[in-house]
């Protein structure tokens, strides 16, 4: 990263550490879940109410915070979003109830699904077009070393000390969000809106004729993207349990899996300016495809592991394309609405995924059958972006 001048090296450093908090807080509730499922008995119906309530939190804050992102600049919506889900994850610790439980995970949730796509256009704004794919690919790898962290924290802190110890941990990203306010420029593009220019008219220009291609495309492609991500990595804990493992060594293969998406996002990162978003979309995703089938087909341990890795590859790498080609579909008036709505919309795929698992598991569906479901959800994001997608490398933004 020799070649970044000072302030975007700061810039990436910034932004990617509010990225890996949030990362840790998604990747804990997995193994929370679990967790939760032993100590309060939950049905597979309600461990699945608890990945979804987050997801829908999700999808309200990308829409709310997307919009806000254009009328009062990124860094403030930045830094919001990063507090709420800092305090809703801490406060989650002090619950006794699942209906408690549900109502602050749906807080924590605003505030990630508000920060993603905030965060990754602040920096795609505040970067050079010939660097920006990678830098915003480099941005989306602080995920990876969130779920790590998270791993970290699952397997030697809740089996040991319990799930609300690792939860208040996760609270600690609230004194974070005060350093960022001191330290974070806002987006040398964003200018405060003309007095004429409103949220609903930006919603309407976002659905208009100039955008109506692009727009179908993101909303099916984040669609089928989340919808198979979340549904997927929110139950590899509870699946390679139901595969036969015990809990903690569930936990162990998890954070070995984990492990790959690090060079899935650096090769992402390295090929994405070389050909192209749409390229490493596609590649990515068919390769996620194929994991996720043969991830469900697995029988035996070595099976497991090579798909499981070959699976967090694929969709992380797919992941970091994802965060830097929604930004580059818009211009500068209508980039925090567009991708926020994208985000939004995808985040519906979030809720739908982990409630399918939960009711397919309770009706004694084969994980197979389950895993070939979001197999065949990937390949119609495949299909919009390479019938839908237009190539943005190195374009300048508008």
């Amino acid at each position: 990263m020799s070649q970044y001048t000072i302030s975007q090296r700061k810039l990436l450093g910034i932004a990617g550490l509010g990225w890996m908090f949030d990362a840790m807080d998604v990747g804990m509730l997995s193994f929370i879940i679990a967790a939760l499922q032993k100590e309060w008995g939950l049905t597979a119906q309600q461990m699945g109410w608890i990945g979804s309530m987050n997801s829908i939190g999700m999808a309200v804050g990308a829409l709310v915070f997307g919009l806000l992102a254009d009328k009062i600049g990124r860094k403030q919506v930045f830094i919001l979003t990063l507090l709420l889900f800092s305090l809703g994850s801490g406060l989650s610790a002090l619950t006794t109830t699942l209906a408690a439980f549900l109502v602050l995970r749906f807080i924590v949730g605003m505030g990630l699904g508000g920060e993603l796509p905030v965060a990754s256009t602040l920096v795609s704004e505040s970067v050079a077009a010939s660097e920006r794919g990678k830098v915003v690919v480099l941005l989306e790898s602080f995920w990876a070393l969130g779920w790590l962290l998270s791993a970290l924290i699952s397997y030697f802190i809740i089996p040991s000390y319990g799930w609300k110890l690792a939860l208040l941990l996760s609270a600690i990203p609230a004194l974070y969000a005060l350093y960022l306010r001191l330290n974070l420029p806002d987006s040398p593009r964003f200018t405060k809106p003309k007095a004429e220019s409103n949220i609903l008219a930006n919603v309407i220009k976002v659905w208009s004729s100039a955008y109506r291609r692009e727009t179908i495309m993101l909303w099916v492609l984040w669609f089928a993207v989340v919808f198979s991500y979340y549904g997927m990595f929110l139950w590899l804990p509870s699946v390679m349990v139901i595969k036969g493992f015990s809990l903690i060594q569930s936990f162990q293969y998890v954070l070995i899996m984990t492990l790959a998406q690090l060079p899935g996002y650096f090769s992402a990162a390295w090929l994405i300016e070389r050909l192209g978003r749409k390229f490493v979309l596609i590649v990515y995703l068919m390769g996620t495809a194929v994991s996720a089938y043969f991830f469900g087909n697995a029988e035996s341990h070595a099976f497991l592991m090579l798909f499981g890795i070959l699976l967090s590859f694929f969709n992380l790498g797919a992941w970091g394309a994802l965060y830097a080609y929604t930004p580059e579909q818009y211009p500068t008036s209508i980039r925090g609405t567009g991708a926020g709505m994208a985000a939004s919309f995808g985040r519906v795929g979030g809720i739908l995924g982990p409630l399918l698992v939960g009711y397919l598991v309770a009706q004694k569906v084969g994980v197979t059958t389950i895993f070939t479901i979001f197999c065949i959800s990937i390949f119609i994001g495949v299909l919009a972006v390479w019938i839908l997608g237009k190539e943005t490398k190195q374009q300048e933004l508008a």
